[in-house]
C-alpha cells in the first residue's frame, strides 16, 4: 500500500480521495490552510478515519515547504502525491482584476511548483514516485466566462508536460486528472469580478454568465453520475496499475464533452511523442502508456 499525501484535502475532490484510498489501505496525509474554520469538523472526521493532516498553504513557500516535509516525517515517506489544490474563477474576463487573475495563477501554477520544490527530492532520492494533477476538461478547451480558470489550468498542463520529460529518468511518473464541471464546494470559493463600473459598460450582457451558471447548475443536477467520487474512483484506477504504464492523462465527466476532450488528447499525444522522436528524446516519455 502507498503513502500518499493530497493537497486541499477537506473539500472538493481531495476528500472523496481521501476516504477512499484510506478504505482501499492506503496510508493518506492531506494538507489544509487550517485546521480552525468552517471545516474544522470536516477535518476531525477525516483524522479520526486515519487521514493525518498537515497545515500548509500552498501560495507561501516556507509554508509548503514545512508541511510537505512535516507530512513525509508522519507517513513515514512518500510514495504519491497529489496535487490537487485549487481556486476556480467565474466572470467576464475584461472585469477580472489583474491581482485576482494573479490569486488564481497562484494557487493552480505557482502552488503546485511550490509543492513540487519541495517534494521532488524526496522521490528523486528514493529513485521513484507518482505525482497526480487535477487539471480541468477546460484546461484543454476554453469557455466563456472561465478564462482565467481556463489559462490557469493550461498553464498547469503545460507545466506537468514538462515535468513529465525531465522527470522520466529519475523514476518518478506523471498522471493527469481532468474532470468535467462537478458539483463541489469549489464552485463556493470562486473569485469574481467584482468591477462594477466597469461591469455597468456591457448593459445586459452582464447578466449572462449568472444564466449560464443557472444553467450548468441544472444540467449536473440532471446528470447524477456527474460527482466528485468519480475523480477517487480515478486515482483508485491509476494507483492500481503497473508503474510506468499509467496513462498521462485521465478524463473523467458524464456530461458528453469527454470524449471529445480524449479525441484531442489523442491528437496531441501522438503529436508529442513524433516531435520528441523527431528530436531523438522519445525516451523521456517512457514512463506513461
Amino acid at each position: 500500500m502507498a503513502k500518499i499525501l493530497i493537497t486541499g484535502v477537506a473539500g472538493g475532490f481531495g476528500l472523496p480521495t481521501a476516504r477512499a484510498l484510506i478504505a482501499h489501505g492506503h496510508e493518506v496525509a492531506g494538507s489544509v490552510r487550517s485546521r480552525s474554520g468552517p471545516k474544522a469538523d470536516i477535518i476531525a472526521a477525516l483524522e479520526a478515519e486515519g487521514a493525518r493532516i498537515v497545515e500548509m498553504d500552498v501560495t507561501d513557500t516556507a509554508s509548503t515547504e514545512s508541511g510537505v516535509a512535516e507530512a513525509i516525517a508522519v507517513l513515514g515517506g512518500l510514495d504519491v502525491l497529489f496535487n490537487n489544490a485549487g481556486i476556480g474563477a467565474y466572470g467576464i474576463q475584461e472585469l477580472m482584476s489583474p491581482e485576482d487573475m494573479a490569486r488564481v495563477f497562484d494557487v493552480n501554477v505557482v502552488g503546485v511548483q511550490r509543492v513540487m520544490r519541495a517534494a521532488l527530492p524526496h522521490f528523486r532520492a528514493q529513485g521513484r514516485g507518482t505525482i497526480l494533477y487535477t487539471s480541468s476538461l477546460i484546461g484543454r478547451i476554453t469557455a466563456p466566462f472561465y478564462g482565467t480558470y481556463s489559462a490557469s489550468k493550461w498553464a498547469l498542463e503545460a507545466v506537468v508536460e514538462c515535468y513529465r520529460t525531465e522527470l522520466s529518468g529519475f523514476g518518478i511518473e506523471s498522471c493527469i486528472i481532468e474532470p468535467g464541471a462537478m458539483p463541489t464546494a469549489f464552485f463556493d470559493g470562486m473569485v469574481m469580478p467584482k468591477d462594477t463600473e466597469r461591469e455597468a459598460q456591457f448593459g445586459e450582457f452582464a447578466a449572462v454568465p449568472a444564466m449560464s451558471a443557472r444553467g450548468l447548475a441544472q444540467m449536473l443536477e440532471a446528470t447524477p453520475d456527474q460527482r466528485p467520487e468519480r475523480i477517487a474512483e480515478a486515482v483508485i484506477d491509476l494507483l492500481a496499475r503497473p508503474f510506468g504504464q499509467k496513462p498521462f492523462r485521465t478524463v473523467v465527466d458524464h456530461t458528453g464533452v469527454g470524449p471529445e476532450i480524449e479525441r484531442y488528447n489523442t491528437a496531441l499525444h501522438d503529436v508529442t511523442r513524433t516531435v520528441l522522436t523527431n528530436f531523438g528524446i522519445e525516451e523521456m516519455l517512457s514512463l506513461n502508456a
